[in-house]
């Protein structure tokens, strides 16, 4: 399902209604424009004033006047820059259903910003337009952490979801703006493919309240061909994230003949549980043709639900259908008297039957962020 972004001018209009206010102008895209840098905080400098990044597991080795592997971070003389810190090129206000986060201040709202730039070149993702740009190539605003948590209290939005591209690329930027809601009693949560050092990662999880990554399959050779990037630092940005006390969900795009075999989908569930437990939330989504992957039909509903039943045979507690709005898939059953405790149909809460953490029915504690 396409997520819709705004415009410059529909950004700058959205802004001005609600009273929120942006010092720095907007600017176009122009490629002989200078970047707005701060300098980044996850590297090192080495011999002849090369850096090695220490953001994400590629680790990559940048020469002077060189960028990484995202585009959004760049080599100045042996100091290392983030290009993105504050160049917000998308807001939207979302219901934090549509993340999804489905245990996570249901029926709530989150004010959705963006940057260019991501570390994965996934051939199906949604928002090509933005992840696969340099930030010199889109359009742009400039905000300060505290513009982002102005704006998110005058639209009402009880969090800051940090999504549409890859997050992490502005990991500096999040953890200001974090720190910055936080004392005024907005929650943030990632939208992450969960490839990422564990020292950033630390740094994040002080300030964040979820963190939702997307698993793209579960076999090395998929996160290899169709990725461009690989399997395990995502496995351990996940078991990270339990130690850390951060609340987590999941999502696994299923692409037909890609990543939906029924021997991968049952080793990933089996892991999860081990490794994760039953309690964290795992939904299947449909996929639809995209970006460079468009040879493909969207996923079959017959693939959807047998995914569906095969993490509920695993013991998973709360596994989700995603993208078939009016699924029973969509609903949160209590699994301890199996009564419906959350209802939806697409990013809409219909019924809400949990009050303090807990099953209203029979009192079951229902993992989650509620209040």
């Amino acid at each position: 399902m396409n997520t819709r972004l705004v415009t410059r001018r529909e950004f700058i209009r959205a802004t001005c209604a609600t009273g929120a206010v942006f010092l720095a102008k907007t600017e176009p895209a122009h490629p002989a424009e200078p970047l707005f840098e701060t300098e980044a905080r996850y590297y090192r400098t080495l011999a002849n004033a090369t850096v090695q990044c220490d953001l994400c597991p590629r680790q990559c080795m940048v020469e002077p006047g060189a960028r990484g592997h995202c585009n959004v971070r760049a080599n100045r003389d042996g100091k290392y820059y983030s290009l993105v810190y504050g160049r917000m090129a998308a807001m939207h206000n979302d219901p934090i259903e549509k993340k999804p986060f489905f245990h996570f201040l249901p029926g709530s709202t989150a004010i959705s910003i963006a940057t260019a730039g991501c570390n994965f070149n996934c051939k199906f993702c949604q928002n090509w337009d933005l992840s696969q740009r340099k930030p010199e190539e889109v359009e742009y605003t400039k905000c300060s952490p505290d513009q982002i948590v102005q704006a998110a209290l005058q639209w009402n939005c009880r969090s800051i979801a940090y999504t549409y591209n890859e997050p992490i690329v502005q990991t500096e930027f999040i953890v200001d703006t974090a720190s910055a809601g936080r004392k005024r009693g907005v929650r943030s949560v990632i939208i992450s493919n969960g490839f990422i050092r564990k020292a950033p990662l630390t740094d994040l999880a002080k300030g964040i309240d979820g963190y939702k990554v997307d698993l793209k399959a579960f076999e090395e050779g998929f996160y290899n061909d169709v990725v461009g990037g690989k399997l395990q630092p995502v496995l351990d940005t996940l078991v990270n994230l339990k130690s850390m006390g951060v609340w987590t969900e999941i999502v696994y795009l299923l692409i037909p003949t890609l990543n939906d075999g029924t021997t991968v989908l049952k080793n990933m569930v089996r892991w999860i549980r081990h490794e994760l437990g039953p309690d964290v939330p795992l939904h299947f989504s449909r996929f639809y043709p995209q970006y460079k992957l468009k040879n493909l039909p969207p996923t079959p509903m017959d693939t959807l639900e047998k995914a569906w039943n095969i993490g509920k045979e695993a013991g998973l507690n709360y596994v989700y259908v995603g993208n078939i709005p009016g699924h029973p898939g969509e609903n949160t059953s209590c699994p301890n008297c199996k009564k419906t405790v959350i209802s939806r149909i697409g990013f809409q809460l219909l019924k809400n039957q949990i009050s303090g953490g807990k099953c209203l029915f029979c009192g079951n504690p229902i993992p989650g962020v509620w209040s």
